[in-house]
């Protein structure tokens, strides 16, 4: 097996895994029922996310000159929930953390189905024949489930059984989940070297305004329906921060292609200085008394 095989197919799955167990580790039942509880908050984060996220990235990548490799490489993006830095920023911003992690988490669960429609249909629409990879849907469904919603669920099972074990360990295995993210990102940029620059010049501005436009869009749909300043930011940084690794890992383990990774590891780099200036304007205009612990 060479070593580029055994990066996508052994390295990056278990590390996504582990990504999202970090997740279920933060994660309580009692987060789901928020749902029910508010579901105007969520009602319109999941639609943002889940609606018109890729209606944006589709619409971008409709009108920009981007390879078609690239072009799905955006929808596959587009397509990802977010990801454990969305949770940790929203707490960062004081924003509602507790409906950022439902989000997260609902959101993940509902990409097992939404998020291969999306990849088949752009691969259809953006790719011919002979270059568009073969997408088995089912092996696609089967894959994204055991390497995001399984491990979400072992932990919060872990939570559940062992809270304080789980509690103890979160913030380690956070930091871990950090690193391999930032980790991945790179490497997925470095496994394109070659062309990095023709396709940051391609991929760079799509992923730059994708992620600026849904900032803005998310935080004017949530004034538009009067949510609360901490669910606003939550709903921000959740449209505004993809779970990057998921996007490589669909373009490099399922699809087999490189060149779709690319826009998932741009745009990784590039979330982090929105997402930061943002939480910058967000934190200057709270009383620093707010501040979380």
């Amino acid at each position: 097996m060479q070593g580029g095989n055994i990066v996508t197919q052994v390295i990056l799955p278990i590390s996504l895994a582990f990504i999202m167990l970090t997740l279920g580790l933060a994660l309580r039942w009692a987060d789901f029922r928020r749902v029910a509880v508010q579901p105007k908050d969520f009602f319109v984060g999941a639609v943002s996310q889940v609606v018109l996220l890729p209606l944006v990235a589709f619409g971008l990548v409709s009108i920009w000159p981007i390879e078609p490799a690239l072009a799905v490489g955006v929808m596959i993006l587009a397509a990802c929930p977010g990801g454990v830095t969305s949770n940790l920023l929203t707490h960062i911003a004081r924003g509602d953390t507790a409906l950022s992690v439902s989000l997260t988490a609902v959101i993940s669960v509902l990409a097992v189905l939404t998020l291969p429609f999306i990849v088949g249909f752009s691969i259809v629409h953006f790719m011919d024949a002979a270059s568009a990879p073969k997408l088995n849907v089912i092996e696609t469904i089967a894959g994204v489930f055991v390497i995001t919603t399984v491990p979400v669920l072992l932990g919060m099972m872990i939570r559940h059984l062992t809270p304080r074990t789980a509690k103890a360990s979160e913030r380690i295995a956070r930091h871990m989940a950090t690193v391999l993210f930032i980790l991945i990102v790179f490497g997925a940029i470095y496994s394109e070297r070659a062309n990095i620059v023709g396709y940051f010049i391609q991929a760079g501005p799509v992923a730059l305004a994708l992620n600026v436009i849904m900032l803005v869009l998310a935080f004017a749909i949530g004034a538009l329906f009067k949510l609360g300043p901490a669910q606003r930011t939550a709903i921000t940084l959740e449209c505004g921060l993809q779970n990057s690794t998921l996007a490589i890992f669909v373009g490099a383990t399922l699809l087999k292609n490189t060149t779709m990774i690319v826009p998932g590891g741009i745009y990784g780099l590039i979330m982090f200085v929105t997402a930061g200036a943002y939480i910058w304007g967000v934190l200057r205009k709270r009383p620093a008394a707010a501040a979380p612990a």
